[in-house]
């Protein structure tokens, strides 16, 4: 795992126009691997972030709201709730966006997807448990790029709100 300055991904230039402050982690993604998430928190643990720190960006189907798709960023280890994304993003009913919708709304690769940077921009809800930490960690852009966050400028950034979103 490293810090690494060239890293340009949509996610990082826009933070860097924002002048937000972040830092860039990255790992060697195996390509055999589709627990993507699992492997971000196998690889930042590693480097000494709690697993409650790595963050997930959930792209999900509404019905009933403004708009056709919204975002949900909640931990790796958790479960979305989606009756409370629902709530959240102020939708009649929510559902994990195809695959194929997500990638194409955002710009990203399935198991790159980062809340930062994407081609569309979408409603976006952070799980309330972001703001127990100093900083988080969501992904970069890509399979293998992590980037440390405080959440408080992800919510300013992305113009996003908080709530609770994972099932209990």
């Amino acid at each position: 795992m490293n810090a690494m300055a060239g890293s340009a991904t949509p996610a990082t230039t826009q933070l860097g126009r924002t002048a937000t402050p972040f830092t860039v982690h990255t790992y060697e993604h195996d390509p055999r691997s589709t627990a993507f998430g699992d492997e971000a928190v196998a690889a930042l643990e590693s480097a000494g972030a709690a697993p409650d720190q790595v963050f997930k960006t959930l792209v999900v189907a509404l019905t009933g709201a403004p708009t056709r798709f919204g975002v949900a960023i909640v931990p790796v280890l958790r479960s979305l709730s989606l009756k409370a994304a629902a709530r959240a993003l102020g939708a009649g009913k929510a559902a994990m966006a195809p695959r194929a919708d997500a990638e194409r709304v955002t710009g990203y690769v399935f198991g790159g997807v980062s809340p930062f940077g994407q081609r569309t921009r979408l409603p976006t809800v952070l799980d309330a448990s972001a703001l127990s930490f100093g900083r988080i960690f969501v992904s970069g852009g890509r399979r293998g790029l992590e980037l440390e966050i405080a959440p408080t400028d992800l919510v300013t950034v992305l113009d996003a709100t908080t709530a609770p979103l994972t099932a209990t």
